[in-house]
């Protein structure tokens, strides 16, 4: 039987959350430290550990069938590689900053600049959209030190907490795009291999929705049943059982936890008490 081929980042936060996602996912990986390559002792895959910005290609030509890639990566240099699926972790943003001492009003004050990045191909897309011209200087690496050292006026680069430009003495000014984790398919994927993506995704999309899900209990007079239910935007008809106290119910049900947020507080003012909030392994619809 054959076995379908995933590409993960060889090291790093995406490296970890994949590999979590795939253990999630019920997929027991044997990794030893330092391989390039590792099988699952319960599913048909094998695991190719990469460089991220290598990956687009390997899918191109088929030599992984799907992988975990950042989205901004195949903005960058895989367009024409299909997504399959959002994974919701990883996530960041594409932006551009300058130094702080630098007066910025508009996408405007970098026309004629120089701009360092890792990212030519979407920053040409952007300027080239927004009527801007600008020199660029590619750089593999660090590229938020490229204004200190006046190789450049401005950076492109992936943003997540910020903290890297303010150690850096830069201020984000555009977000250019957004970006999280997707699973993405090679063109070159056969019948066969594509059969086991079914599968793999069937599996995954159960973890996913259940880290958004939370399984809410609480108790509830019985005069105010009806009125919660309304107020609840769960899966279906939620549980009501009688509780050993006349009067009373508690009702269970499955929601998006932010969405309980939003009516929390309704739930509160309707007799909601004892109102208990917890995790879902998986969510099998």
């Amino acid at each position: 039987m054959k076995k379908i081929r995933i590409a993960v980042q060889k090291s790093g936060r995406l490296h970890d959350d994949s590999l979590q996602l795939l253990k999630d996912a019920g997929i027991s990986v044997d990794n030893g430290k330092e391989q390039l390559k590792a099988t699952s002792r319960n599913f048909p895959l094998e695991v190719f550990y990469l460089r991220n910005g290598d990956i687009p290609q390997y899918l191109r030509d088929g030599v992984v069938d799907i992988a975990i890639i950042g989205e901004n990566v195949l903005i960058e240099k895989g367009e024409d590689i299909a997504t399959a699926e959002r994974l919701g972790f990883s996530k960041c943003r594409v932006s551009l900053a300058v130094p702080k001492s630098m007066q910025y009003n508009s996408l405007q004050d970098l026309d004629g600049k120089k701009i360092a990045t890792s990212y030519p191909n979407t920053i040409n897309a952007f300027l080239a959209k927004n009527g801007i011209s600008a020199e660029l200087h590619i750089i593999n690496g660090s590229v938020e030190i490229a204004p200190n050292i006046g190789l450049a006026d401005a950076v492109c680069d992936i943003v997540s907490s910020g903290s890297t430009l303010f150690k850096n003495n830069l201020k984000e000014v555009e977000i250019m795009l957004k970006s999280e984790a997707v699973l993405a398919v090679s063109p070159m994927i056969d019948e066969e291999r594509n059969e086991i993506l079914q599968k793999l995704q069937f599996r995954i999309q159960s973890v996913l929705r259940a880290r958004r899900s939370k399984y809410i209990l609480m108790n509830i007079p019985d005069n105010k049943v009806e009125k919660v239910i309304e107020l609840l935007p769960g899966m279906r008809s939620p549980t009501v059982l009688p509780l050993a106290e006349k009067g009373w119910s508690s009702i269970h049900t499955v929601i998006e936890e932010e969405r309980f947020w939003e009516v929390i507080d309704e739930l509160k003012r309707n007799g909601a008490e004892g109102i208990l909030v917890t995790s879902i392994e998986k969510m099998v619809l």
